[in-house]
């Protein structure tokens, strides 16, 4: 049995989910979220709490029994709590900012870059412009803006300049080391 699958998703208040075959809908404070998943995986509400079970111990079965059960309890989190990445700009003249919804970053390249907002995710720049929040009520969506915000000037090994998760280490690299003395 898979370890994951097995445990059940406790459905905080507010929250309320309907299945329809293999479609889940999840709603909340926070906003709504849909989802399809594998029409093999039996999914119910039983008072206030969502189960996953599977038909069969074959591979894809045990596979998805997990899959299923924790992309439930994204969703379930999601419109309840919402999740949060955070971003961190480090170098000389680096910097954000917010134009209405839009985030305009500066990365030393001689244009600024600009990100909409997609749906149900928004942006916040505390701190002087040095950092970036991303925040949602979908995880994988969150993750994927924050690596695309990353993606744009990923942290050097030299300086360390660059676009970095908060907490993130970056390796570095020792410079030149044949120039002593000039």
């Amino acid at each position: 049995m898979s370890r994951i699958g097995k445990q059940p998703i406790h459905l905080p208040d507010k929250v309320e989910v309907d299945v329809q075959g293999s479609d889940v809908t999840v709603k909340g404070p926070k906003g709504e979220l849909c989802r399809s998943f594998d029409p093999d995986m039996k999914i119910s509400v039983e008072d206030g709490v969502l189960v996953v079970e599977r038909p069969t111990d074959h591979r894809t079965h045990r596979a998805m029994h997990g899959l299923t059960r924790a992309l439930l309890a994204n969703m379930v989190t999601g419109v309840s709590e919402g999740y949060r990445k955070e971003l961190e700009i480090v170098g000389t003249g680096y910097r954000a900012e917010m134009q209405g919804e839009t985030l305009i970053l500066f990365l030393g390249y001689s244009h600024p870059i600009e990100f909409a907002p997609p749906q149900n995710i928004s942006f916040e720049v505390p701190r002087g412009g040095r950092a970036v929040t991303v925040a949602g009520i979908d995880k994988e969506m969150v993750g994927e803006i924050a690596a695309r915000i990353r993606r744009q000037r990923p942290p050097e090994p030299y300086k360390g300049k660059g676009v970095r998760y908060v907490g993130e280490y970056v390796r570095r690299k020792a410079g030149k080391a044949g120039r002593v003395g000039g």
